[in-house]
């Protein structure tokens, strides 16, 4: 009986000291305290969801005011500094919260912005109370200290170096997103990029294009009178029409890439026995680690058939067999290569 009447004390002194604990962090002992800014920014928060037009922006505005306040007093009653620093846990927090606030909009809350700014504001803020002494009622600026000022200027600078860092990345990423031809080059001098190989692999949007311009061609010439196709096989007129379909396709199936604009189209014409071979070709004219840059070319053969037309008579139309796959060559396709008819 005694056993079970120390558990239950037991158990209530831990309740009791729980509850004593919560009580603490939720209810301040005074009215100017962190937890009443904290509060009032929930109160701000709740009030600005019903407000609409300029009173919701303003509201708004300063709920974003309280929590940082909030969050700043409170981390730094008994500051957890970052290892190796004499950054303040709270001043990291805090300086995610301005970033956000400054640099977050409504569809993003975080942005790249906020992520590059954050150490660089966590950095200024951990520096402002050391040009600041005295208490919350008086209060004045003063110079640190020789060995606070380089401790201070290490701080800062390493972190505006992290901020470049992560921006060079951020930089990088879009250029990857934008341009994601560039990640089938070598890049084996690059000192940022990783998982580079030696060999190139095929830019898949050089693939796309041939791809999505073959049956394109393919629906212009086949069962098309042969007088007709060699006629367009002239190198005026295939250049002009290739080049012509080769816009609408990047245009259409490239539309949200900016390297859009570095690719072009060019059609190659060879003379052989049977008929002709049509070389299409997608050049990359963007930057590249061989200076003539390199080309994709998918090669179809056209060759005259004979074929009845509607009238049971008989005529020579074209006949088209494309490759399957598109061929990657290094540098800058020739004028002259495979001849031109």
């Amino acid at each position: 009986m005694n056993t079970l009447l120390k558990d239950v004390f037991k158990v209530f002194k831990f309740t009791e000291g729980l509850y004593a604990g919560i009580r603490k962090i939720l209810v301040p002992e005074k009215a100017y305290s962190w937890q009443t800014f904290i509060y009032l920014s929930v109160f701000s928060l709740i009030l600005s969801y019903f407000a609409i037009g300029y009173i919701k922006d303003i509201i708004a505005f300063f709920g974003w005011l309280f929590l940082i306040a909030g969050t700043a007093w409170y981390t730094t009653e008994d500051p957890l500094r970052v290892p190796g620093t004499f950054m303040p846990v709270g001043a990291v927090i805090t300086g995610f919260l301005v970033s956000v606030f400054a640099f977050g909009n409504q569809e993003d809350v975080i942005t790249p912005r906020t992520i590059v700014f954050w150490p660089t504001i966590s950095a200024l803020i951990t520096a402002i109370p050391e040009f600041i002494e005295g208490n919350d009622t008086d209060a004045k600026a003063r110079i640190p200290k020789p060995e606070d000022r380089q401790r201070i200027i290490i701080l800062v600078a390493s972190s505006m170096l992290l901020s470049c860092w992560i921006q060079f990345y951020f930089v990088t990423d879009n250029w990857l997103r934008q341009y994601p031809s560039l990640q089938s080059d070598t890049f084996k001098r690059s000192n940022f990029v990783v998982g580079t190989e030696e060999t190139v692999k095929i830019p898949i949007n050089g693939v796309i294009i041939l791809e999505k311009l073959q049956p394109i061609v393919i629906e212009q010439i086949a069962e098309t009178p042969w007088s007709e196709v060699e006629k367009w096989l002239l190198p005026p007129d295939v250049k002009q029409q290739v080049g012509s379909l080769g816009r609408e396709v990047i245009q259409k199936n490239l539309g949200q890439y900016e390297e859009k604009e570095l690719w072009r189209v060019e059609p190659r014409v060879a003379n052989i026995k049977s008929g002709y071979i049509l070389d299409l070709l997608s050049i990359w004219t963007g930057p590249s680690s061989n200076p003539r840059g390199y080309y994709l070319k998918k090669s179809c053969q056209i060759e005259p058939v004979a074929a009845a037309n509607n009238s049971g008579n008989k005529i020579t139309v074209a006949e088209i067999k494309c490759d399957r796959g598109s061929k990657l060559s290094a540098g800058s396709p020739s004028p002259q290569e495979g001849g031109e008819g």
